[in-house]
């Protein structure tokens, strides 16, 4: 009998409107923080997980040895690699194909990866125009990496006392 009074009494004073305009009126005067984004960026994580890039060795030679644990690795099967022997008995890639529709940039791949051959760069700002762009093969990834590696080269510097 008193729980139905006190719900009545709720009901026709509007309580539950009330509480909902001081919530409104609290944020309405407040400053408002607005990013114009193209021109301003927000701040980055150093952390951050964006495009895959594949590196070098200094002395140009690929990083990625193919065994195969960025593959195995990968929560949503969106590497494929195919390798081949060398005469000296070491093994190379001869696909590395990333699609990047299915990729949920996890960073598992580089996780596993025991010589840091794949990265994910802060760069977060890609786009496909036309079918087929999401695949991201072993010559564009190696691009990708030559003209960032020095970016990447700092970030896993400054990553590195993390690990």
């Amino acid at each position: 009998m008193i729980a139905n009074m006190k719900h009545y009494f709720k009901s026709f004073a509007l309580l539950e409107l009330f509480k909902g305009l001081k919530v409104t009126g609290t944020h309405l005067f407040s400053k408002k923080v607005t990013i114009q984004y193209p021109e301003e960026k927000t701040p980055i994580s150093p952390r951050f997980r964006g495009h895959h890039a594949l590196r070098r060795y200094p002395n140009g030679e690929e990083r990625c040895i193919a065994c195969k644990l960025c593959e195995a690795v990968c929560p949503a099967l969106a590497i494929t690699i195919d390798l081949e022997e060398r005469d000296d008995g070491t093994r190379r890639t001869t696909q590395y194909d990333i699609d990047m529709f299915k990729c949920i940039y996890c960073g598992f791949c580089e996780e596993a990866c025991p010589v840091d051959a794949i990265v994910e760069t802060k760069i977060f700002e890609y786009h496909f125009e036309e079918r087929g762009e999401n695949i991201m093969t072993k010559e564009k990834l190696l691009a990708f990496g030559d003209k960032h590696e020095v970016m990447i080269a700092k970030d896993k510097a400054a990553d590195a006392p993390y690990r």
